[in-house]
């Protein structure tokens, strides 16, 4: 925290005090930015299983573990099955919902050998089915399930650009589910071009949304992985996914928010890593995203957000909170315009609505506030003249890091002078300061007391 050098009865109002109080200040802001951003590639997501029709055909059982003669039957039935192997297939599949199946079932002989011979045969039903067995087993809790999988990847990866599009979302999905089982598997990945294939897998599947939002599933699992991202990272900026995925952050209002959601994950996971963010600045990431966070915030503001529009708007909030935490961004002036001020009124928009039923991500709309109110006078006035410092003041009460990070943006617009501090005082600042120095929080407290000292030595008439 930020702290004077001595206690004194009155504090020095000399300019050079003020200013080196200011810079120490803006110092400790970019540094708790900074360390902000690099702990978002920790994000981590439950992997997602593809919603099937046949849910309802729920496995018929008795309780009663099966045995490894009765799996070596199923595969005896599904090699020599003849017209019905797509049938057997059917019952494996079912057979393999059960986790506690998966390693019995790649313990018997030949078992991967005659199911990755289903995949890889010329019967378009039965590749699918063999893809469905590997989905149950891709998602299995046992590492060693996945390497024994591993037979099947150069068929996953060639049938990307299958003419069946249902076969290539179960594949990427496969793909996907597969990265996380240990380095071995994820080197033979890298290895094989996963990361090319996915590159054009979306470009030539762009206008079907459903094997884009798998393709951004796979992607995302890819770029979660911190032990590869040295190999990873490199490969998907010098792929030409990067345009993709942003052009797929505006949601389908048709298709849904998925494809969007994923696509979003995926450019937080890049701008988490020491990536090049000159070259997303050049795809114009920043201007997407905050105007596709202003028309989500009048949504929500109308009352008329789609259903887990929330979903989509964490990643977006994460980019760009991530992006503004940059040197490259710092160092490139304020690029998002003057007329994109709205986005202002969109986080704090945010911050209400999701209040009560997602605090974090008011948190984490503030956080961006933040981060946009930190070195921008373009924003501090912006924020003074959509009168949106009330707003903030209400959130003061909350605590969780809410009520500190409005006092840190309180603090940001109080720095940038004494017309500044005037107005923030006509806003209420100063009664709201009298309540948050009652609290019990030692850092919210001294947070307060340094946005007071900023207000009474700015101007004397505080």
């Amino acid at each position: 925290m930020w702290r004077l050098k001595a206690v004194r009865h009155r504090a020095s109002r000399s300019a050079k005090d003020l200013e080196e109080f200011k810079h120490k200040r803006r110092e400790h802001e970019k540094a708790l930015r900074q360390a902000r951003r690099d702990r978002q590639l920790i994000s981590k997501r439950v992997l997602l299983n593809e919603d099937e029709e046949q849910e309802k055909d729920v496995m018929e059982t008795d309780g009663a573990p099966v045995s490894p003669d009765q799996i070596r039957e199923m595969i005896r039935s599904v090699q020599y099955g003849g017209e019905e192997r797509d049938t057997h297939l059917a019952m494996l599949r079912k057979t393999l919902r059960d986790p506690q199946t998966h390693l019995i079932f790649t313990k018997v002989e030949n078992s991967m050998y005659v199911l990755v011979g289903q995949l890889s045969g010329h019967n378009a039903q039965c590749q699918l089915q063999a893809a469905h067995c590997l989905q149950e087993l891709s998602q299995s809790p046992h590492l060693g399930v996945g390497q024994a999988c591993l037979a099947a990847t150069p068929y996953l990866l060639t049938y990307l650009s299958s003419p069946s599009t249902k076969l290539t979302e179960l594949c990427l999905y496969i793909l996907g589910n597969l990265w996380p089982d240990g380095a071995l598997v994820r080197e033979k990945l890298l290895a094989q071009g996963i990361v090319t294939a996915l590159a054009n897998c979306i470009q030539n599947q762009r206008f079907n949304l459903a094997v884009v939002e798998a393709v951004g599933f796979t992607l995302s699992q890819l770029l979660q992985e911190k032990d590869v991202a040295d190999k990873v990272i490199p490969l998907v900026m010098a792929s030409g996914l990067v345009p993709h995925l942003i052009s797929f952050l505006t949601p389908d209002p048709e298709f849904g928010l998925g494809p969007a959601i994923e696509c979003a994950w995926c450019l937080h996971y890049l701008m988490s890593c020491d990536v090049d963010t000159s070259a997303l600045l050049n795809h114009g990431v920043i201007s997407h995203c905050s105007n596709l966070l202003i028309t989500l915030g009048g949504a929500t503001a109308k009352g008329s957000a789609e259903e887990g529009l929330e979903l989509l708007i964490w990643p977006l909030l994460r980019c760009l909170g991530n992006l503004l935490a940059t040197e490259v961004y710092e160092g490139a002036g304020c690029p998002v315009g003057v007329e994109d001020a709205r986005l202002l009124v969109a986080l704090c928009v945010f911050s209400q609505a999701y209040l009560s039923s997602h605090s974090a991500l008011t948190r984490e709309s503030l956080w961006v506030l933040n981060n946009l109110t930190a070195d921008s006078p373009v924003f501090c006035s912006a924020m003074l003249f959509f009168n949106l410092v009330p707003h903030l003041l209400q959130l003061l009460p909350f605590s969780k890091g809410i009520n500190s990070m409005v006092l840190r943006i309180l603090g940001n617009i109080a720095c940038k002078g004494a017309e500044y501090c005037v107005q923030l005082t006509y806003a209420g600042l100063l009664p709201a300061l009298s309540a948050t120095l009652r609290m019990a929080d030692p850092d919210v407290v001294t947070l307060s007391l340094e946005v007071l000292h900023l207000l009474s030595t700015c101007s004397p008439q505080i």
